[in-house]
């Protein structure tokens, strides 16, 4: 018997709509359905490794582990990784495509919806209920002819619709009214209703709002999801929510570089958790804070004009006086490759083809090529004695005589390297400051105090809190009963 299916669209982007995913997903799993996420397509250079062996929108994972299940690149068929302003790495079905501009990936877009139906029926054949997840706004019309992610998707594999709008940002009742005047008449006719997120205050305050949507389009209000603290503490997708996090906290600074097409930063949000460390992210237009005892380099999609973006900055000029002081610099995935000498991009993977000098900080050089390294880690580190869990994303081959001295030792296996009076460290491992005993080793040896925090415990208790939140301000029977 095939899964119900219910689509959950959003009058923009940010709106709320990863997040509510997820929480429904803890939420139907909790009352004994065996649930699955979907999105068509996401544009985020936020990735995990599935089990299938190949990758999907970190948000996918995050809603796939609410609801229990294992990932797999069905729940992200189509994931877009940006590299410049006009051109992405298009991942189809956990592999890489190719590199394609705006206007090819436009061209391309009708071709992989056979691709995303069928991993929508895979999933919808393997479970009780698939909940969808939209992609920016759903009303853009100039993106309908080829659209694969929105009503184009609804409308190809006849799928129910709930509209999402944010209250937070103004104007909801204004995108809600527009999107019902921008859509066709079945486009119409597939909502069952508008939920309303990040809502604050008097609930009451908010009905001649719902009157008008319900007099100018038909359709209820389904729930208002109050503003959540519980969802705060879950994983930011999206790179607008750096500008969320939390202020200055503890005694250890930890500066972060905010580099263009930023990977993977939820790496950081261990460290951000911990009582003890003052995270914060440097942006452009802002110098290192000479009180910083590290600086990190986080992911990027485009290490070369990363490169080339922080030298503009100066930072390349910060943290040799970092340095200078006795400060630390830690890079990992595309930040490791920036602390060599010269990064190498021959065929134009990652941009246009050529080289950059690299920081010249570890005796290092990296060719960027095709071949993509997809692994999930979970080793002893015998140079800490703790235990590391996370995985590997990247195209490129470190080499250099800076590997002699590695930072990890992975049962047995060197990963990255360390400089000789162990101040620069760098890794390509994601996800390694997640492990409590390892963060603990490493903030001791930084000067800091680590609270034993366990971040997967502090995950599962936001993601329990937030569905029983969910459970409160919408009508969960109502929702089952919308999806078909």
């Amino acid at each position: 018997m095939r899964a119900r299916r219910l689509m959950v669209l959003g009058t923009g982007s940010d709106v709320g709509k990863s997040l509510l995913v997820a929480g429904l997903c803890r939420a139907f799993t909790r009352r004994g359905l065996k649930v699955a996420p979907f999105k068509a397509q996401n544009m985020s250079n936020n990735a995990a490794v599935t089990a299938d062996g190949g990758e999907i929108g970190r948000a996918q994972a995050l809603q796939a582990r609410a609801a229990g299940q294992p990932l797999s690149v069905h729940m992200n068929p189509v994931l877009l990784k940006p590299e410049t302003d006009v051109d992405a790495q298009v991942v189809v079905q956990g592999q890489v495509l190719g590199r394609f501009s705006a206007a090819q990936y436009q061209a391309l877009k009708p071709s992989l919806r056979p691709r995303v139906i069928e991993s929508l029926d895979h999933l919808s054949a393997a479970h009780d209920l698939v909940l969808i997840e939209g992609a920016g706004s759903g009303a853009e019309r100039y993106l309908r002819p080829q659209d694969i992610s929105n009503m184009g998707l609804a409308e190809a594999a006849d799928l129910p619709v709930v509209l999402l709008g944010d209250e937070s940002r103004g104007g909801v009742t204004a995108a809600v009214i527009g999107h019902h005047h921008l859509w066709s008449a079945s486009d119409r006719a597939r909502v069952g209703g508008v939920i309303v997120t990040k809502f604050r205050g008097d609930p009451a305050i908010f009905a001649p709002a719902a009157h008008d949507i319900r007099t100018e389009t038909g359709w209820s209000v389904l729930g208002l999801m109050r503003w959540s603290e519980a969802a705060r503490r879950l994983p930011e997708e999206d790179s607008l929510g750096l500008a969320r996090r939390p202020g200055p906290k503890g005694s250890l600074v930890i500066a972060v570089l905010d580099l263009p097409r930023i990977a993977n930063f939820d790496d950081l949000d261990p460290l951000a958790a911990e009582p003890g460390v003052d995270l914060r992210w440097v942006r452009p237009g802002q110098p290192i804070p000479p009180e910083a005892a590290v600086v990190i380099l986080p992911g990027s999609k485009a290490t070369r004009a990363a490169l080339s973006a922080l030298r503009a900055e100066g930072w390349d000029i910060d943290l040799r006086a970092h340095l200078r002081r006795g400060g630390r610099v830690v890079g990992i995935c595309a930040g490791f490759q920036m602390l060599g000498r010269v990064v190498r991009d021959p065929e134009g993977i990652e941009g246009p083809p050529g080289e950059t000098e690299g920081l010249g900080l570890l005796d290092l050089e990296t060719v960027i090529g095709p071949a993509k390294r997809l692994a999930e880690i979970d080793a002893l580190d015998h140079a800490s004695g703790a235990r590391v869990t996370g995985y590997e994303m990247h195209m490129g081959r470190t080499t250099g005589p800076a590997l002699n001295r590695p930072w990890l030792t992975l049962n047995g296996r060197a990963e990255g390297a360390i400089s000789a009076d162990g101040r620069v460290m760098g890794c390509y491992l994601h996800g390694l400051f997640g492990a409590g005993a390892f963060r603990a080793q490493w903030l001791a040896a930084q000067g800091g105090q680590a609270a034993q925090i366990d971040h997967a415990a502090r995950i599962e208790s936001a993601l329990e809190a937030f569905a029983g939140e969910i459970a409160a301000d919408l009508d969960l029977d109502a929702l089952l009963a919308l999806a078909r």
